[in-house]
């Protein structure tokens, strides 16, 4: 739930377009996977009623608080919340109408073992909507440091299969994910969106906090390197920086909807 207004006011275009995508329909089953704190299938659960129900599901515990948290704040009543590993939600097979996943299957260990899982799940002519981060280079909000990092030697570049926000960049690999699981693509497109901090230190301190691969370099640094780590950071970042400090800094989604043969 950390910086959760933060990270959904950038992010709600994608969660718009991706219920947009899906279509829920009145009386029908959403799961939505790795959910964190739930704001897109919260989106979804209205358009569920009447008779329909969301399933909010998440690995971690405390996100999965929250996000029943968040349904209570908004007076949805309609959801399901699950503890659940997106490799196996312990859901019956061929149940769930529509599956929503925003900027999770990349991060899954498993992400083959994920996409089969959600063709278990849904019903012949069931339907995912998937997010993913377009290419690094269209990310710098996300990037900025890890660059900068890589720079000094502070860090190594990734392996390319290695969890992490941009291991499903590439549309191929999507398109090759989704085919092995017996998934089609009937639709892709990308979502600019724009990240907005008011100060370069607010953005150091959300990106410090929100960022495991940046906090691991950090923790083997000493001052002096976290400092260089930081103006490298920084400098990348100067071209989104306003007059008044503030930074709105771009950044490239895509999203994909893709169906289960009916």
């Amino acid at each position: 739930m950390r910086r959760r207004a933060l990270v959904w006011g950038a992010t709600q275009p994608v969660g718009e377009r991706l219920v947009d995508l899906l279509a829920p329909r009145p009386g029908e089953t959403v799961l939505e996977l790795a959910a964190g704190p739930g704001d897109t299938g919260l989106l979804a659960a209205p358009r569920l009623e009447p008779g329909g129900r969301l399933i909010s599901s998440d690995v971690a515990p405390e996100m999965v608080e929250g996000a029943r948290l968040r349904a209570q704040e908004l007076g949805i009543t309609n959801v399901e919340f699950r503890v659940a590993d997106a490799v196996a939600t312990g859901l019956a097979a061929a149940s769930i109408d529509g599956v929503l996943c925003r900027f999770g299957l990349m991060l899954v260990p498993d992400c083959e073992a994920a996409a089969h899982e959600v063709a278990r799940v849904l019903r012949p002519g069931g339907r995912l909507a998937l997010a993913v981060w377009a290419a690094a280079e269209q990310n710098d909000w996300a990037t900025a440091a890890g660059r900068a990092a890589l720079e000094l030697g502070l860090a190594e570049r990734p392996a390319p299969d290695a969890p992490g926000p941009f291991r499903l960049a590439d549309p191929q690999r999507v398109h090759a994910l989704l085919g092995s699981a017996g998934l089609s693509v009937l639709h892709e497109e990308e979502v600019p969106l724009v990240w907005r901090y008011p100060s370069p230190e607010e953005w150091w301190e959300v990106t410090r906090d929100l960022s495991r691969a940046l906090a691991t370099i950090l923790a083997g640094s000493t001052p002096a390197h976290e400092d260089a780590v930081r103006r490298g950071a920084l400098d990348r970042l100067a071209p989104y920086r306003a007059p008044d400090g503030s930074l709105a800094i771009p950044g490239l989604a895509r999203v994909v909807l893709a169906g289960r043969p009916a």
